[in-house]
């Protein structure tokens, strides 16, 4: 079981990526995803990061798509937050993607929460906890045990918007320059008093989506 204590603070963390150029932050972990010259090439990256992880003991959530590793480390055991051994697991699995001839494309991991505008999200969250089967997650969210659906967020404010329910897309801030402005060339309305932490965007019809950076997060920076 790992202490509270080894929790790394956001400096840490950014110290940390300072010497992992392939990763990035996001939500309590470090993401990134490989690119391998061929799909067998992918599988033995995977391999071989099955074996930092019994080495380290210390085991990632990963998802395989045809030639591309999605992979992210956290510590469960601390409260789903980053640790030293996050780290040290990145590192190791940046050398073995190196030597798999693998190309880090960190950019095309994101993250995807529905979010619901609620006066009190109390009332509501064990509703939706029991019927999709989730668990609380860091900040009152609720979460997919087994990492496979989105997390699910409550918003709460005083003032709900008239379409309650909305995506919080998550991408990192070295990455959502280029999302930001194709978005807005599609027309949509843009607000962006909170930016870089998140972007509120309204299509045509006042459906909404927030775009949302590892700079600020609804448990950390109250949304409108």
């Amino acid at each position: 079981m790992a202490a509270t204590d080894d929790v790394l603070t956001r400096p840490q963390i950014d110290d940390a990526l300072a010497g992992l150029p392939d990763w990035r932050y996001r939500l309590g972990g470090l993401v990134t995803v490989y690119k391998a010259p061929t799909p067998a090439a992918a599988l033995a990256l995977i391999a071989a990061v099955g074996s930092v992880a019994e080495e380290q003991n210390h085991h990632p959530d990963l998802d395989w798509r045809y030639n591309r590793v999605f992979i992210r480390f956290t510590s469960h055991d601390a409260g789903t937050e980053v640790t030293p051994r996050d780290v040290k697991a990145a590192a190791a699995v940046s050398a073995a993607a190196a030597d798999a001839g693998a190309a880090a494309e960190p950019g095309l991991y994101r993250t995807v929460e529905i979010a619901i505008d609620s006066e009190d999200p109390a009332g509501i969250s064990e509703i939706w906890r029991v019927a999709l089967g989730y668990r609380k997650g860091r900040f009152g969210d609720l979460v997919d045990p087994h990492g496979r659906g989105p997390g699910l967020w409550f918003q709460e404010t005083a003032t709900p918007n008239a379409n309650r329910i909305h995506l919080d897309i998550h991408r990192s801030k070295a990455e959502s320059g280029p999302v930001l402005e194709k978005t807005a060339a599609t027309g949509a309305l843009m607000n962006r008093d909170h930016a870089p932490d998140w972007v509120v965007v309204t299509d045509a019809q006042g459906n909404r989506l927030c775009l949302c950076t590892e700079e600020g997060h609804g448990p950390d920076l109250p949304k409108e």
